[in-house]
């Protein structure tokens, strides 16, 4: 369940950001405003990149064992 959680949670992050992205190129944005979208962007970022480091991780794991699928304990907490 948490590995489902975690993919919508990146598509839902990535999804936002692609949004402020089209709110900032737009122009039509205030300064504040325009600075409050660069200040939610650098968050979704972090989380973005954050998401995409544990995937990373697990895949190497992966390599390392030569592909092959066993059970070993992954604490995503001390791997960030």
């Amino acid at each position: 369940m948490a590995r489902k959680k975690a993919a919508v949670d990146f598509e839902k992050s990535l999804a936002e950001l692609q949004q402020l992205v089209e709110r900032l190129e737009g122009g039509e944005l205030s300064l504040e405003d325009s600075l409050a979208c660069f200040e939610q962007g650098i968050r979704l970022t972090r989380d973005c990149q954050a998401a995409l480091s544990q995937a990373e991780q697990k895949v190497q794991i992966l390599l390392e064992r030569g592909g092959t699928l066993e059970q070993a304990p992954f604490d995503a907490d001390s791997q960030a």
